[in-house]
């Protein structure tokens, strides 16, 4: 259910800035024919904090109806309140999500100890309709989910695995080691994923799949039949793209790229801004150079 490669898709905006759903079925329907096994929504690339509650739901259920059968939808769920949380799960499962995708809590970052993290993550588990995949993402909180944290998590019945974003491999490594064999560990970061999968992960959440969703799917693969010499090419051919649309242009970035490509990108919702023109023409210089867009 969780091996393979999914993207956490973004959420494309139209006219004043209002959730564009048939633009998102649109790009849910040419993802489905690429490999994909899934897309989680409502994610860091989603914009997820700059949804309303009714948006989200709506998100949901749009990705529900618009992807391929036997495909797996995970809805980023964490709030800064375990309550909150707790009603996102089964609001996410009452619009047809698979399972949940709880970040860390972070507004009070001194405050999240293990031992706070933990109980917050029992909580939730108990009570979700769902399964529950931890949600590791330290850029953007600043909270470090402990390995020997999730170790303990990986425990309850109804934690299933883990999205680690930190690009840490030995933290990684960590993971594998320290969790059972059917805890699922999923690779949050481009330039992780291809030595994650060497020691053990089981796939990879990746905003780089939005943009080169069969590239990524065709790594994930050779990985699988030993092909790693060209598990190696194709990371070293990526890993440009990956990087341009995550940690040198962000969000707007990759939206730029899904224009590029004949998706919907669009911008992205305020206070976030869309990139500059030069960094358009960087962003469309990489997608070339990868051989993802074709030179004009």
């Amino acid at each position: 259910m969780f091996e393979g490669v999914f993207p956490p898709i973004p959420t494309p905006f139209g006219e004043g800035g209002q959730v564009d759903l048939g633009a998102l079925r649109a790009n849910v329907a040419r993802w489905n024919e690429t490999g994909l096994v899934g897309y989680v929504v409502l994610g860091s690339n989603g914009e997820a904090p700059l949804l309303s509650d009714d948006e989200s739901v709506a998100l949901i259920r749009a990705v529900r109806e618009a992807m391929a059968p036997g495909m797996t939808l995970i809805a980023g769920t964490g709030r800064e309140s375990t309550r909150a949380t707790l009603s996102a799960c089964q609001a996410a499962a009452d619009a047809g999500a698979d399972a949940a995708l709880v970040i860390t809590p972070w507004y009070y970052k001194r405050s999240m100890t293990g031992d706070a993290l933990r109980h917050h993550y029992e909580v939730v588990a108990d009570a979700s309709p769902i399964p529950v995949l931890l949600y590791n993402m330290p850029a953007n909180t600043g909270v470090n989910l402990p390995v020997s944290t999730v170790a303990e998590l990986a425990e309850h019945p109804n934690v299933v695995g883990i999205k680690d974003s930190a690009g840490d491999i030995g933290q990684l490594s960590a993971l594998v080691r320290s969790t059972p064999d059917d805890f699922v560990v999923m690779c949050g970061n481009a330039g992780a994923f291809l030595p994650g999968l060497l020691l053990g992960a089981t796939g990879g959440i990746l905003a780089l799949a939005n943009v080169a969703p069969r590239q990524t799917v065709a790594l994930y693969q050779a990985v699988r039949a030993g092909q790693l010499d060209e598990a190696r090419r194709l990371h070293d051919r990526l890993m440009p793209v990956g990087t341009a649309v995550t940690r040198t242009y962000g969000i707007g970035g990759l939206k730029a790229a899904l224009d590029m490509l004949g998706y919907v990108g669009g911008r992205p919702r305020p206070p976030l801004l869309p990139p500059s023109p030069e960094a358009v023409a960087d962003v469309r210089r990489i997608l070339e150079l990868a051989d993802l867009l074709q030179v004009r």
